[in-house]
């Protein structure tokens, strides 16, 4: 490498993403941070009414709280679960108005694409030609205007939100769902600012993990002050597990796994469990959802539901489009990088506390200077913990120190 540092684009100023710019301001790094949404932690903000399951203490990173503290900062700590809005408001948007990083933030402006100057995805195949170029992205801003900046390296690191899952069996969209995709919710509500639109309603709720576990709990509770209010929870997996581990250190997660087990037995007569069952169909001919769902374990003997609204909570994958024209090696099971795919299923945890970084080689691919990290990097594993992102951060300017 020569002595003129690489230019590094940051797609994403959510927590990995800020970590990571910190690290470049660290480093001498010349870098831009690009954010679709008009403020910092855009995925966050989507769920910022949901409490996290771990603690201040294990939420800011080592380089935020030096940082924070140096600028005459208090970094959050303590044992308190913060909010999503917490956490973006008392620490993204703190590290966003940082010297180091405020003049470098680009807020309101989406990457559409990535690509290599002067070459497609089939060029140049495993030559170091590729990292002689810069690359190329596509940028938009919210009153839709475009236009293209280079980059020396890229990182990644606009993890997995807003990127839903499909509702329908097999992981493609049921019949009819495209037709109605507006009018299905994928976020978890807000039911202290949203209870009018879903008190006295029929619900489906589709789902079985955290979000879905959420989401289930709080209609319940909803339940108590409008008896009107009904959830079929169609649960994919005649016995989820719930995401349970013994002994479970956190609290929060601990008590969530246990009300939805309780509340999938039958514990709120609102909610009503539809056990290894799957959409087949839906439509909505009398302003109602007409909704065909098969159970997936048995004889095909569809049901016919009629509900108000549909709650599809069934997960989230990354924006691979993104890099379509780069040589990514993705996994085939799980999405992500096959070589961190591979250290992660090999592992075998399926706790994210247990969760550690593979080294600095799991994290390159076939493209030169490109780097996926954060929840994103894990594709559909979902055992992904914030400390792993930091700490991935810390191996990718670990390679570029050394010059590679």
């Amino acid at each position: 490498m020569s002595d003129t540092k690489p230019c590094i684009a940051i797609l994403g100023a959510g927590p990995t993403g800020l970590e990571a710019a910190l690290a470049a301001a660290d480093g001498g790094f010349p870098f831009t941070l690009y954010e679709a949404a008009p403020g910092v932690g855009g995925n966050v903000r989507a769920w910022g009414h949901v409490r996290l399951f771990t603690p201040w203490e294990m939420n800011v990173s080592p380089r935020m709280r030096r940082n924070l503290a140096d600028a005459g900062a208090e970094p959050p700590d303590g044992a308190e679960c913060p909010t999503g809005r917490g956490l973006a408001e008392r620490l993204l948007e703190p590290l966003a108005r940082l010297p180091e990083i405020a003049p470098h933030l680009r807020l309101g402006t989406r990457v559409l694409g990535i690509g290599r100057e002067g070459l497609l995805k089939h060029e140049e195949i495993a030559t170091a030609e590729r990292g002689h170029r810069p690359f190329r992205l596509l940028l938009v801003d919210d009153n839709g205007r475009e236009w293209t900046a280079t980059a020396d390296l890229v990182i990644d690191a606009t993890g997995t939100w807003g990127n839903p899952n499909t509702l329908g069996d097999a992981g493609i969209p049921a019949p009819g769902e495209r037709a109605f995709g507006s009018e299905i919710r994928r976020d978890i509500p807000d039911l202290a600012r949203e209870a009018a639109d879903w008190a006295g309603r029929t619900v489906l709720l589709a789902g079985a993990g955290h979000s879905a576990q959420t989401a289930a709990r709080d209609l319940a509770r909803l339940a108590q002050e409008a008896p009107d209010t009904e959830v079929i929870w169609l649960l994919r997996n005649p016995e989820p597990g719930w995401g349970t581990h013994p002994g479970d250190p956190l609290p929060e997660r601990a008590g969530l796994a246990a009300a939805a087990a309780a509340l999938a037995a039958g514990t709120s007569p609102a909610i009503e469990a539809r056990r290894g069952a799957v959409v087949e169909e839906i439509s909505k001919p009398n302003g109602r959802f007409r909704v065909v769902l098969r159970n997936g374990a048995g004889p095909e003997n569809p049901e016919v539901i009629e509900v108000d609204r549909i709650l599809s909570l069934t997960g989230a994958v990354g924006d691979h489009g993104l890099y379509r024209q780069l040589q990514v090696h993705e996994c085939y099971a799980t999405c992500g990088p096959i070589k961190l795919s591979g250290a992660l299923l090999g592992a075998g945890s399926s706790d994210c506390l247990t969760q550690t970084t593979h080294g600095a080689d799991t994290l390159t691919n076939p493209e030169p200077g490109f780097f996926i990290l954060g929840s994103k990097s894990y594709g559909r594993n979902n055992t992904f913990l914030m400390r792993v992102g930091w700490e991935q951060v810390g191996e990718v300017f670990g390679l570029l120190d050394n010059g590679r």
